[in-house]
């Protein structure tokens, strides 16, 4: 006869097979405990809209990249394509008058050419990702510095509705992110290309020869993670009002890594979760807010996020690995 005490037993076998599987999500209970303790003010509705709002742009460039490692991929040049997507959006709603559909689309196509010429030298010409990536780094930046040598501002009311607005009282980058983490984890769950990703990642000749197209995909990724990068630089630019080529997205490429690993995704391919993802942008946003709200130095909190990226590997590494 069927009873309700297994339900319990249930609920706690789950949670602890969760905490398993995701041991970042112990860890972020705890750092969020710590700080509501020490600073009184953490948990407040209006702290954390400020997270969420700054974790925003990072989710949107994270959730790409973590699928591009996952098939065996990697793109460094993030921070340098965010950069130039916020000049190029903002230049184009500021200087040039043009709507924000039109700015936020002209830096989705700079981001998303910057995606493709990654995707043809790694994936067709089978150059390596890390070594190409980290040339586009400084390539695309040099490029930023070229053609939009002094900072840009004044970028008009239209283009701040990007990074200021609200849909159904929710902070509009907030949105962006949530629907590109429910796009990833379908795209992951559901969809036939979700499996050639890890199967790519796993092993790339067996999943030749199982007939998956393995250029194509990670292809179609390297220009979907370009295309986020740019936009969320339209969103930082229209956030801030301004955006500079040589400081614009300075670091976002270790930021953005480092929450991809301390998601669980594994460097190497073939492992990992959106829903990891998720946990390694809010641990890192709760943070340097939580650091921040302390009024610990700048310094202090930089190495905290070496170190997070440290451990971030340490858990690809050694941690158990996400289910696929």
């Amino acid at each position: 006869m069927t009873t309700a005490l297994p339900l319990p037993r249930t609920l706690a076998g789950s949670g602890l097979n969760t905490a398993r599987r995701h041991p970042l999500l112990v860890v972020l209970i705890l750092m969020v405990l710590v700080f509501q303790l020490t600073t009184g003010s953490f948990l407040d509705a209006g702290n954390l809209r400020g997270i969420a709002t700054d974790a925003a742009t990072l989710a949107i460039v994270a959730v790409p990249l973590a699928l591009l490692v996952i098939s065996g991929y990697l793109d460094l040049s993030v921070g340098s394509t965010l950069a130039l997507g916020g000049l190029v959006g903002g230049w184009l709603a500021g200087q040039h008058h043009q709507s924000p559909v039109v700015a936020v689309l002209g830096a989705l196509a700079v981001g998303a050419a910057v995606g493709a010429v990654n995707g043809i030298l790694c994936c067709y010409l089978g150059l390596s990702a890390f070594i190409v990536t980290l040339g586009m780094l400084t390539a695309v930046r040099g490029l930023a510095q070229q053609l939009f040598p002094l900072p840009l501002s004044s970028f008009g009311s239209g283009f701040a509705w990007l990074g200021g607005s609200r849909i159904a009282g929710i902070d509009a980058p907030v949105v962006l992110a949530g629907l590109v983490l429910v796009a990833g984890t379908l795209f992951l769950a559901v969809t036939p290309g979700g499996r050639h990703v890890f199967a790519i990642g796993v092993n790339r000749e067996a999943a030749y020869l199982s007939g998956i197209n393995v250029r194509r995909m990670p292809f179609a990724l390297f220009v979907v993670t370009g295309g986020a990068a740019a936009l969320a630089g339209a969103i930082k630019a229209s956030v801030l009002d301004s955006a500079v080529a040589g400081t614009s997205g300075a670091g976002f490429e270790l930021t953005v890594l480092t929450a991809v690993l301390l998601g669980g995704v594994a460097l190497t391919g073939g492992s990992g979760s959106v829903f990891g993802v998720l946990l390694g942008v809010l641990f890192l946003g709760g943070l340097q807010n939580g650091l921040t709200l302390l009024n610990v130095p700048t310094f202090w909190q930089q190495m905290a996020q070496g170190t997070a990226l440290v451990a971030g590997a340490a858990l690809a590494c050694f941690g158990p690995r996400a289910t696929r």
